[in-house]
């Protein structure tokens, strides 16, 4: 095989595809023992790890990451739903052209994305829209004569960094601590881009963390206070005769009561229970709580209307579409890092470098609006506008008919109309799909009864089979009218200039002849033939 080249021109080592190459260690730095820099954070160590990590060294800001994620349930949650919502979208591939060296790329591509593991694997890579990139490794299964990836193993961050002159460039740390180059062909290297920016700068975690600090003071305090106040202040009282032992007994009482709801104490004795008036404060927790979590929600979400029920009820459908922007920025982002570092290793390893490659698209599809579609086609397929009807039963979910299917058909169809084709489109006579319709249409009248034709019925018969010549002059404006314009929209405006321009008196004179026809042998009882 020749020598490889990733998309930043580096040679690609086949050897060291074959083997794990940030795996955890027992005695060096990569390590899964984590510091927890969340417990004890005031503000002022909060700005350091902030700097340090700005600095070249992220590991405590990773960390407080990580334990953002798991003490902070409003955090955890919509960070949560922004990652579940991205890696459940629908992925395809499209090919580069329409080659056929190009669709094979692209048929290897989607090989590779049918595993079952892949839908949480692409939340791993996700990771990185918290803590600002994330790394996946990728673990080649060269058994086989292809290189496919058998499992994108995700690696915690702290073990990697950027480079100290970009700032950009990620660094696996080696098992003797120096920072090293990463493998080509061996990584989903995600960066989020959040903001502009270096990566480190550019997660989620970083604005948060200060509502999560603040939110935490709050918490503390308002625990401290229902310590303090939620349960009444119980104050004992003694007669001025009271020995120490009896003292002593009432205090006894007075301590254990809130827990154990009983007490003896002496008949000259009693207890008083002074319940503590300060709902102020109370509220005052509670609306800084739940102003942090909004601030929180914007930051992930972009908007709080589904996250605080019952507030901006009005604005829901802006909201929605803010969201809908920012999990469509999302996709695009997860899409380029899937095409980078999984289409063209795979492609490159297995059928050699090209200049383009199939690429690898996440995306919420389009809801088309299928009233409004089947208003138009009922408008414009009687005009002349051909449609395909394989394309039509796509959009509604609908699959072909097999051959021997009984379909359905429109109000009064034959099998003589039926076989001008689907949405009333003109089918050769000698085509399969006229000769299958035919077939169809005699299979059905032969399972039917046979109907009784009156004098009408063979007129109109006699009279169809001659109807192209007379519509012509009205359709053929509307069919150069078709071809001029651009799209539907313009096709509508100027429908009302091709009306004007059919020429209606060959269909009129025909018209009328019939009917004259009609009624004279309605008066003579002869037939329309005679």
């Amino acid at each position: 095989m020749p020598t490889l080249f990733d998309h930043l021109g580096r040679p690609v080592d086949l050897g060291r595809l074959r083997e794990e190459e940030a795996g955890p260690t027992l005695t060096g730095v990569r390590q899964v023992m984590s510091g927890h820099p969340a417990q004890g954070l005031t503000p002022v160590r909060l700005a350091r790890l902030l700097r340090d990590a700005e600095d070249g060294d992220p590991t405590a800001y990773l960390e407080l990451a990580e334990e953002m994620e798991e003490k902070d349930c409003h955090y955890r949650s919509v960070l949560g739903t922004r990652k579940l919502q991205v890696s459940g979208l629908e992925i395809t591939v499209e090919a580069a052209t329409d080659a056929a060296e190009d669709q094979r790329a692209a048929d290897l591509v989607r090989d590779v994305l049918t595993r079952d593991e892949l839908r949480d694997e692409l939340f791993d890579v996700l990771d990185a829209v918290g803590k600002g990139f994330s790394l996946t490794e990728i673990i080649w299964d060269v058994e086989g004569r292809q290189w496919t990836p058998q499992r994108l193993e995700w690696r915690d961050p702290r073990w990697f960094a950027f480079a100290r002159e970009d700032g950009r460039t990620p660094l696996l740390r080696s098992e003797g601590g120096q920072l090293v180059p990463l493998s080509p062909y061996k990584y989903v290297a995600h960066i989020h881009k959040s903001k502009s920016g270096l990566p480190i700068r550019g997660g989620l975690a970083r604005p948060v963390a200060w509502g999560y600090l603040f939110k935490n003071f709050d918490i503390k305090s308002w625990v401290q206070f229902a310590e303090i106040f939620g349960v009444p202040l119980r104050v004992g009282r003694y007669g001025p005769g009271a020995t120490e032992s009896e003292k002593a007994t009432l205090l006894r009482a007075v301590r254990n009561i809130s827990t154990d709801a009983a007490a003896i104490i002496p008949e000259s004795m009693g207890i008083e229970f002074i319940e503590a008036k300060l709902s102020g404060n109370v509220t005052l927790f509670r609306e800084l709580s739940e102003f942090l979590d909004r601030q929180t929600s914007k930051a992930v979400l972009g908007q709080t209307g589904t996250t605080d029920v019952g507030q901006h009820v009005g604005t829901a459908d802006a909201h929605e579409r803010v969201r809908g922007d920012i999990e469509a920025a999302d996709a695009r982002q997860l899409s380029i890092a899937l095409t980078r570092d999984v289409a063209r290793p795979v492609v490159d390893l297995n059928l050699g470098p090209r200049r383009l490659y199939p690429r690898i698209k996440v995306f919420r599809p389009d809801e088309e609006d299928m009233d409004k579609l089947a208003d138009r086609l009922v408008k414009l397929v009687p005009l002349g506008l051909q449609v395909e009807a394989s394309i039509i039963r796509d959009k509604l979910g609908l699959p072909d008919p097999p051959p021997d299917a009984v379909c359905l058909r429109a109000p009064g169809e034959t099998a003589e109309t039926a076989a001008t084709g689907a949405m009333g489109a003109p089918v050769a006579t000698g085509s399969p799909r006229a000769a299958h319709t035919r077939e169809l249409a005699g299979g059905l009248a032969g399972a039917a009864e046979p109907q009784p034709r009156d004098a009408v019925d063979v007129a109109v018969a006699e009279e169809l089979a001659e109807w192209q010549p007379l519509v012509d002059p009205l359709i053929e404006p509307v069919r150069r009218l078709l071809a001029e314009c651009a799209d539907l929209d313009e096709f509508l405006r100027r429908l009302p200039e091709a009306v004007a321009g059919q020429d209606v008196a060959a269909l009129t004179e025909h018209l009328a002849k019939l009917t004259f026809a009609a009624r004279l042998a309605g008066e003579t009882g002869a037939g329309l033939g005679d």
